[in-house]
């Protein structure tokens, strides 16, 4: 099980991403227009850098539902490879059978 106040900390990075998401598209979107000049999408990179560190979404961490384990966590079930593992034995995930030959 992972610290509580890491799962907090990735939580909070995860609202802060929904939050400023747009925001930071517009931003980047104009920063690689050609058209500007270069000192405008200079200024507006430093308003870029003026956000929050932890509104980027590279630094949400994928972590598992259940018990919070940061590595080997599987996309398609947000679970650790752990939690599939003994879930998909006792037959509580959907689509997952235990492998047998």
């Amino acid at each position: 099980m992972a610290k509580v106040s890491s799962i907090n900390k990735n939580n909070k990075r995860k609202k802060l991403a929904q939050k400023f998401f747009l925001k930071r598209a517009k931003l980047k979107d104009k920063i690689y227009d050609k058209n500007i000049s270069l000192e405008d999408r200079f200024a507006l990179v430093m308003n870029l850098a003026q956000l929050p560190r932890n509104s980027a979404i590279s630094r949400v961490r994928n972590r598992c539902e259940l018990t919070g384990r940061p590595r080997g966590v599987s996309r398609k079930f947000s679970l650790s490879r752990n939690m599939i593992r003994d879930l998909g034995g006792k037959g509580l995930l959907p689509g997952v059978v235990k492998a047998s030959w």
